[in-house]
């Protein structure tokens, strides 16, 4: 195999280095190449990210006969060393609000549903500590993560309490008198002081690690490689820290991708460029080497940042497209319906109808209605249980049925290639790729960002989390190996079109709100937006500024690329600026369905 020269410099170095990778980089590859280049006797550790690429890394491992590479994740080491050693008892899916105020027997004050809002932010300040690389709880201050100022000003009249409560909680899990969660093990692990015994220790996604599981790395007595990609830093919400930045070791750098050409690799490095609006000084211009080869269009999925963008574009997938048959959720879907976790989405629809004796979860079943449980949201900021309260409001009854279509056209993970669409969050597809990407409209503007830093003086902004949202749509973009279709609202300015980026346009006025028969049970599929309503040609031109002119042979060859790449009916509604009519009209007028299927 032949290596590119800055890959070539890293096999062959020596001492503690650190290697920034751009996405697609063959970082992997080249961390192999590293590991094989070392002494047959050397005791080397990989720490993987998660468990799906600690299974394919240790896969990769044993194919180059390197036996001498053990494979873990922070997690599955801190088990073997703590969760054996003190015969604890793990609680899988970490306590639910209503769990813990029940564990503490936690007291209402003058609040409503204080011991739940409390009980809330107990749960984010165990994760915040046992992420930290600090001793005690006390050498915290939890306030410094509240960003809300409905939330902070809570947290501040009962910070006491809830720092008192959180560790008695911990010393709870500590004494073994309730079963533990997966970041306390991590943390008593670290706090341990472990000597790993390796000779090299291979740490990568270096920059989504903890500071808990980076203070353990630095103390260990061997050759330290971290390996990452500043810019694709989007776990901050989980405490992470970007590691690359933390140590200083002999830096080294992989520019070259060979997932994309060219074009991605410009609009990748464009959007980087937004991050100078939040800094104070012009941001090191990154360079990105695009070497892919684009393929036929396989694989194909839709990215969003959020789990509600995802869900809602999920609905309008299954509806408009009837002959679809097979569509994948990366991870566990009912992630993204909220079927088995805390609170979910049947929970708020039953407190949304009223019915609180169908309600399962105790905490939404103390809520009066969807006004108490908003005031709940806004106490803690909960996002994914004020993700359910937007489908809610947008669906409402309508739910069961979405659901269940969703879930009718979902494949077992062993089957996924058969996907005809993949559907995921930014987050859950880290590290992956896909033949043809499609986003969502949901992720961080360019125009949104000067709005916010316009305003710098009036409002304080938090740099570090619209840092973050830059990141989850470069990650977003870098994920496409062949074609990308981007609403036009999150590309640069004046960055242009070409073969492989395919710009989407964006209907900037509001929709009517759609009617409620819409996915009815016995018309699931007859989705037509209120907007198909008028009935004149002025009143469809205003909606559909290129209804009834010609379409050419540009415009065909769009279309048909469109299809092949599975942009579904509104979308392309959207972007062609014509009815659904005329674009079905059309799909069939070029035989698509009967050539593509």
């Amino acid at each position: 195999m032949q290596f590119t020269q800055e890959q070539q410099n890293i096999i062959e170095s020596t001492g503690n280095i650190r290697i920034n990778a751009v996405a697609g980089s063959g970082k992997t590859t080249t961390i192999i190449e590293y590991a094989k280049s070392q002494p047959a006797s050397a005791r080397i550790l990989y720490l993987a990210f998660n468990k799906s690429v600690k299974l394919e890394a240790t896969k990769k491992f044993t194919e180059k006969g390197l036996h001498n590479v053990k494979v873990e994740t922070a997690h599955s080491l801190a088990f073997k060393y703590i969760v054996f050693k003190h015969n604890y008892k793990v609680k899988g899916h970490g306590y639910k609000t209503n769990q813990i105020a029940e564990i503490l027997n936690l007291q209402a004050t003058g609040e409503k549903h204080a011991q739940y809002i409390v009980a809330n932010h107990i749960n984010k300040f165990i994760a915040y500590f046992c992420n930290s690389d600090v001793k005690r709880v006390q050498d915290l201050n939890y306030l410094d993560t509240i960003t809300d100022a409905k939330a902070g000003a809570f947290v501040k009249t009962f910070y006491r309490y809830i720092e008192s409560q959180t560790r008695l909680l911990l010393s709870k899990m500590d004494k073994g008198e309730i079963e533990i969660i997966h970041d306390f093990y991590l943390k008593k692990f670290q706090l341990s002081n472990p000597v790993l015994g390796f000779d090299y220790i291979l740490f990568d996604e270096g920059q989504d690690a903890s500071s808990a599981m980076l203070d353990i790395f630095l103390k260990q007595k061997c050759t330290k490689v971290i390996v990452g990609d500043t810019h694709q830093q989007i776990y901050g919400w989980r405490y992470a820290v970007n590691s690359l930045e933390k140590v200083d070791f002999k830096t080294h750098h992989l520019s070259t991708s060979f997932r994309f050409a060219q074009p991605v690799a410009n609009l990748a490095m464009e959007i980087l460029k937004f991050k100078n609006h939040i800094t104070e000084e012009p941001l090191k211009e990154v360079e990105i080497k695009g070497q892919g080869i684009a393929k036929e269009s396989k694989t194909k999925a839709v990215l969003a940042r959020t789990n509600l963008g995802l869900l809602l574009k999920a609905i309008e997938y299954v509806t408009e497209k009837k002959k679809v048959k097979h569509i994948y959720f990366e991870g566990n879907i009912n992630s993204y319906t909220y079927a088995d976790e805390g609170a979910s989405l049947y929970d708020v629809l039953n407190l949304f109808n009223g019915r609180h004796f169908q309600i399962k979860d105790a905490m939404i079943k103390s809520m009066r209605d969807l006004r108490e449980l908003q005031d709940y949201i806004d106490k803690t900021e909960d996002a994914q249980l004020g993700m359910m309260v937007e489908i809610v409001k947008e669906y409402g009854n309508e739910i069961p049925d979405i659901i269940k279509a969703i879930k009718d056209k979902h494949i077992p993970n062993d089957e996924k290639e058969k996907a005809e669409m993949i559907f995921s969050t930014v987050h859950r597809c880290k590290g992956m790729e896909y033949d043809s990407v499609q986003l969502v409209n949901d992720f961080i503007t360019e125009e949104k960002l000067e709005k916010l830093t316009d305003n710098k003086k009036k409002e304080k902004i938090n740099k570090d989390k619209l840092n973050e949202e830059i990141n989850l749509l470069y990650v977003a973009v870098t994920r496409a190996r062949s074609s990308l279709y981007i609403p036009e609202t999150l590309m640069p300015k004046d960055f242009p079109a070409s073969s492989q980026i395919h710009i989407i346009k964006v209907v900037k006025e509001e929709e009517p709100a759609k009617s409620q028969s819409q996915f009815g049970k016995d018309n699931l599929y007859e989705l037509q937006p209120s907007i198909e309503k008028a009935n004149s040609f002025q009143q469809i031109r205003q909606t559909h500024k290129s209804a009834y002119l010609p379409w050419t042979d540009e415009l065909d060859e769009k279309l048909t690329t469109m299809y092949c790449e599975g942009v579904n009916i509104r979308d392309m509604m959207k972007h062609f600026g014509r009815t659904r009519g005329a674009i079905t009209s059309r799909i069939r007028k070029l035989e698509l369905e009967e050539l593509y299927g």
